[in-house]
């Protein structure tokens, strides 16, 4: 684990590879560690660089801040990791790939940084803001991590995140993908919620994105239909679509060899140009 260090915030993340930089964002409430798979096995074709978003994993946000929890907003996120980017000394542009909400922190990096992006990689994400029953949701289960911690909300999405295929053939994986998610604080999953509940629609930044893209999708998804994706698609000028099978909300982590292959191939055409 390596470190980028401010005086109100504190960045843990994973490097490894060397070649085009990828820089690969974690959903919610999950942190750096769901991109082992991609940290080993891209590190022949990328520089892979994975951190933990402020308030998860080992990253910190420290007195700059100020007290209590706040909306850990998608811009804010998108700031930090340029930020980060900034420290490391990478000027030119990078991969940005992003999984759930990590999808929607990519799209919040295109709208404020387009020119250090060179492609984007959209894993399990969508383009809309949240419905009002969406809304809704996502403000009774900030009351409740509020008043029984994360193991409740936890346990309730656990069973969505993988495919069925993942829960009957790898119990060791969503064992280890629910101590993951364990690890989080009830800041850090508040700070998701309320930043989630709040972000801008991104449908109509799709026909004005201008750089390959490359969006991934688990078949057996429970939490984002494939039709929103093939959406995205559509309105993206330069994208791809691959759905990966027996894969959930998840594909890096069940599916990691199909997925690390797709990446890798995507990476390879960031270097010729337009796919």
């Amino acid at each position: 684990m390596k470190r980028v260090n401010w005086v109100d915030l504190s960045i843990a993340y994973e490097e490894e590879g060397d070649g085009y930089p990828l820089l690969l964002i974690h959903g919610y409430p999950l942190n750096r560690l769901i991109w082992q798979n991609q940290l080993e096995g891209l590190a022949n074709s990328a520089r892979v660089i994975a951190p933990d978003l402020r308030n998860h994993g080992d990253s910190i946000a420290g007195s700059g801040i100020g007290q209590g929890t706040y909306p850990h907003t998608m811009d804010l996120l998108a700031e930090d990791l340029a930020r980060m980017l900034d420290t490391l000394e990478i000027t030119q542009p990078v991969a940005v790939g992003g999984l759930s909400m990590g999808g929607y922190v990519a799209f919040a990096f295109y709208r404020s940084y387009p020119e250090r992006v060179g492609g984007l990689i959209l894993t399990a994400t969508r383009a809309s803001s949240d419905s009002a029953e969406a809304k809704s949701n996502r403000i009774i289960a900030v009351d409740l991590a509020r008043t029984q911690g994360v193991g409740t909300i936890i346990d309730s999405m656990l069973p969505r995140l993988v495919s069925p295929y993942t829960i009957s053939r790898k119990p060791e994986l969503v064992q280890q993908i629910k101590k993951l998610m364990m690890s989080n604080s009830v800041d850090g999953v508040v700070g998701d919620l309320l930043g989630m509940m709040d972000r801008p629609d991104s449908t109509l930044l799709l026909p004005q994105i201008h750089v390959p893209v490359l969006i991934l999708m688990g078949r057996d998804d429970q939490i984002i239909p494939i039709t929103e994706a093939q959406e995205m698609n559509n309105a993206i000028p330069d994208s791809r679509l691959q759905v990966i099978p027996d894969a959930g909300h998840l594909p890096n982590m069940e599916q990691p060899e199909m997925y690390n292959q797709i990446v890798r191939t995507f990476i390879q055409t960031l270097d010729r140009g337009p796919i």
